[in-house]
């Protein structure tokens, strides 16, 4: 299947292009949100492209531009990519969450229980570990514990006992070894969902690590925008969403300071972010031809004012192992049911 990039109009022009400035496509893919910001920025235009896929790497590699520089990294790291460039601030953040089309359907990804491959599953296939490789060595706890929680699973106990009793007869290899004991589990079928799509769901976010990814480079894109810039995110399913949407809005508000303080509101340092309109989803057109888009969610906003020490709710935290209302936690609550 061709590629075919979400909401792209809407994610670049969410970020209100400066023809000058410096942007971040933070999740390049196969660079379709890259190529539009590239075309509206003029000749002293800068774009940063992020990618912990070795393929996306090596597709950006392809564009002769100049003005693009595209990295292998996990946008967990953004800070420090940034500074490595040697990039102060910037005008624009751009995160596309998720998986691509060639990640679906590359059998040798593992990530589709629709193609039989290695149970592989990993975005940076040059480090980590595998799928199949957390399979086997996974206590039945964890396993409910992740396919409940990163699936929304309501036989996760059931798929658990499963998998731990196929294991003990060898190695769960394939996807299609994985996606028959899984089936064998769930007891009751969805309609137009095939009863493995949960449990892939969540091994693959726990194997990417991908909530802790974005709870990781939320706060660090908003303190590496100048005043004025914009952050857009597009999530495709509730757990990514509600993170989104949760660091968001706590942005937005004033600081929250304690009881009795003797100070006016007027006083009080302005939130660190301002919210853009309501959340846009694709159109039914966008939705005939590429069904994926179907659970796309972007929402955006805008940096309000300097940047002046370290985010308030984000990476200090995160480092001190405290948990703000806005940082993730390892298993978000159940969901509002939109799934990748």
């Amino acid at each position: 299947m061709q590629h075919r990039t979400v909401l792209l109009e809407e994610a670049v022009d969410a970020l209100a292009l400066k023809p000058g400035g410096v942007y971040v496509d933070a999740t390049f893919g196969r660079g379709g949100h890259s190529r539009l910001i590239l075309e509206r920025l003029n000749e002293t235009g800068r774009l940063i492209a992020l990618d912990r896929d070795p393929a996306a790497v090596a597709a950006g590699g392809k564009i002769a531009d100049a003005r693009l520089k595209v990295i292998h990294a996990a946008f967990g790291s953004l800070e420090g990519v940034l500074k490595a460039e040697g990039v102060e601030g910037v005008d624009g953040v751009l995160l596309d969450l998720g998986v691509s089309s060639p990640q679906l359907e590359e059998a040798e990804r593992g990530f589709s229980f629709r193609l039989d491959a290695p149970l592989d599953m990993r975005m940076d296939t040059s480090r980590g570990q595998t799928a199949a490789e957390w399979l086997a060595q996974a206590s039945r706890r964890e396993l409910a514990e992740v396919i409940k929680n990163y699936g929304e699973e309501r036989f996760a106990d059931a798929v658990a006992k499963a998998i731990v009793a196929a294991r003990a007869g060898g190695a769960i290899a394939t996807t299609r070894q994985l996606a028959e004991i899984v089936a064998s589990a769930v007891r009751t079928r969805e309609q137009g969902q095939h009863p493995a799509t949960r449990s892939f769901q969540a091994i693959r976010i726990h194997v990417n690590q991908e909530l802790a990814q974005l709870s990781l480079v939320l706060p660090q894109a908003v303190a590496a925008l100048r005043c004025g810039g914009r952050l857009a995110v597009i999530s495709f399913h509730s757990l990514e969403d509600r993170i989104v949407k949760r660091f968001l809005r706590d942005e937005a508000r004033p600081p929250q300071l304690p009881a009795r303080l003797p100070l006016r509101a007027a006083e009080l340092p302005p939130p660190r972010l301002r919210l853009v309109g309501k959340p846009t989803t694709p159109g039914e057109a966008e939705i005939a031809v590429n069904p994926r888009a179907r659970s796309a969610v972007l929402r955006v906003a805008e940096r309000t004012g300097p940047v002046v020490g370290p985010p308030r709710d984000g990476a200090s935290h995160v480092r001190s192992g405290r948990s703000p209302r806005s940082a993730v936690t390892p298993f978000p609550g159940k969901g509002e049911g939109r799934k990748v």
